[in-house]
């Protein structure tokens, strides 16, 4: 049966940007959600000093939980060759803050969608690097997770795979053990593509996933695509929502993902309103665990 884990969505200013609230106290928070692990961000202040790490992982697991997972942003489509070469040895030393802080699974992206890249150039840019990362990971009993992303904070541009057509050619062109794609149903619909659709295409390689919701403040999903299509930045009509009451179909989703024997983790990427609503979603995402894998 599927484990879950949190992901704090309403707190990251706080823990990567101004300080203004401790992991210790996230922990605190997140234990009274009744989940089994705690999905961490590569960019929380707290994990500049590597030694915080060991100590970090204790006060998790002290409450209760476990990180599984570890989010981060490599760049791996930038055409100069050395900058790709540092963005490995960045994703290096993310697996191995992933294995210190005893997850098993550390997210990798393709790259920003940058305007003079092919499709064919981006894959094999991206496919080189991240295969390059894998033996690393290997032998550390990590595996490397590629999401179907929209936009990292800090990017000029939205995801190089973030197309559907795109995502899959470069999930096929890596064949690896320690390879699998975390799956976001929400982040299709910033593609303009149908998260069903893009499930029932890479479900057999899926190995974990961001359970998020969307929801319309106007207009429908036809004006949604047609705003999508070659822009820069977020839709201004897509709105995160608390998980069961937008956009997403979870019965359909995961009857897809018990179909191929999936039973890994689930990480709650919403909450932005707060622990409430947080908690909301993960009993949501509770019930219908039990309702599918029962």
């Amino acid at each position: 049966m599927p484990q879950l884990a949190a992901f704090p969505k309403a707190y990251m200013t706080a823990l990567c940007k101004d300080g203004s609230m401790k992991l210790a106290e996230w922990f605190e928070l997140a234990s009274t959600l009744d989940v089994q692990g705690l999905e961490f961000y590569a960019g929380f202040l707290e994990l500049d000093d590597q030694s915080n790490w060991p100590s970090l992982r204790q006060q998790v697991e002290d409450l209760g939980m476990v990180i599984p997972m570890l989010c981060c942003s490599p760049d791996f489509t930038h055409p100069d060759q050395a900058f790709r070469d540092a963005q490995i040895q960045q994703q290096l030393r993310w697996i191995e803050m992933t294995e210190t802080l005893g997850g098993s699974y550390c997210r990798v992206l393709s790259g920003q969608r940058r305007p003079e890249l092919s499709n064919e150039e981006g894959i094999e840019l991206a496919a080189d690097c991240i295969t390059q990362c894998l033996p690393y990971a290997a032998d550390r009993g990590i595996t490397l997770i590629l999401e179907n992303h929209y936009k990292d904070d800090f990017w000029e541009y939205p995801e190089f795979a973030q197309s559907m057509d795109v995502f899959c050619d470069l999930v096929d062109a890596i064949d690896h053990p320690n390879f699998g794609v975390n799956y976001d149903p929400s982040n299709a619909f910033l593609a303009g593509d149908d998260p069903l659709e893009l499930l029932r295409r890479v479900s057999h390689r899926v190995v974990t996933m961001h359970a998020s919701d969307r929801f319309l403040i106007e207009g429908t999903l036809q004006d949604l695509r047609a705003e999508e299509d070659g822009s820069v930045g977020y839709a201004q009509r897509l709105r995160h929502g608390e998980i069961g009451k937008g956009l997403n179909d979870y019965d359909a989703i995961f009857r897809e993902l018990k179909s191929k024997g999936f039973d890994s983790w689930i990480s709650i990427e919403d909450g932005v309103d707060g622990i409430d609503q947080l908690r909301r979603s993960a009993d949501f995402l509770r019930g219908k665990i039990s309702q599918h894998w029962n």
